[in-house]
């Protein structure tokens, strides 16, 4: 029941908004539902990058070489761990046949190719892992300023309606200004949830990143070993 009141009572103070501030709380609803499908959508993207990855790694512990293994295995380009894999070794040996041409083929310079491809592998993955982390930066620091906008225009349009009138008291402004402070709720109920969104799954990809660099010194030692043998 006083669930249901204060909805009714919400719903009362919209319709007292003028049309600026409704216009705002609208806009603001529609960044809230962006801004959590987004943040689920997110969270389900690194959930699942990291279980590939770490079920691909596994299978490269596996082999006993890499810088033989079949085609198939180096076209998972969706899987940012077989992303680096299939750079380095492409890399390797692209400037093993380079070299071997010109008659300077050394190991060193094959794995100076392999880890500059490694290192730019890295580079587009993590651009992978930080998508939409901008849009809800934007949000968390962008949505309570809209509702300030919204609040201080309505108070400026309450003080205004009573401006011309005789005599101007609490029961005359409080309905314009407690429309006014609406646009404001709005933003931080839109604000609020994106700021701990944001901030646990930059957490996952600060760790995603960490976990990928650690990937990529394993995969170049590797290389190195084999390319000694």
């Amino acid at each position: 029941m006083t669930l249901f009141l204060a909805s009714a009572n919400l719903m009362k103070i919209f319709g007292d908004t003028e049309i600026f501030g409704q216009i705002l709380t609208i806009g603001l609803a529609v960044f809230s539902l962006v801004a959590w499908t987004v943040m689920f959508g997110k969270y389900n993207e690194l959930k699942r990058l990291r279980m590939l990855n770490l079920a691909f790694e596994q299978r490269l512990r596996e082999e006993r070489t890499l810088l033989d293994l079949p085609e198939s295995l180096r076209n998972k380009r969706s899987i940012p761990y077989a992303d680096l894999f299939a750079d380095a070794v492409e890399a390797y040996w692209r400037a093993a046949s380079i070299l071997k041409e010109k008659g300077e083929d050394n190991s060193r310079a094959r794995l100076e190719h392999s880890e500059n491809a490694i290192q730019r592998a890295i580079a587009r993955q993590a651009l992978r892992y930080e998508a939409s982390m901008i849009f809800l930066a934007t949000i968390v620091s962008g949505a309570p300023f809209l509702g300030l906008l919204g609040t201080v225009w309505g108070v400026m349009e309450a003080f205004s309606a009573v401006s011309g009138q005789a005599t101007a008291s609490i029961q005359t402004l409080a309905p314009g200004v407690s429309a006014a402070l609406l646009t404001t709720i709005a933003g931080l109920l839109v604000a609020i949830p994106a700021m701990f969104g944001y901030n646990f799954l930059l957490g996952k990809v600060k760790q995603l990143s960490m976990e990928i660099e650690n990937y990529a010194s394993s995969l170049a030692d590797r290389l190195e070993l084999e390319s000694k043998n």
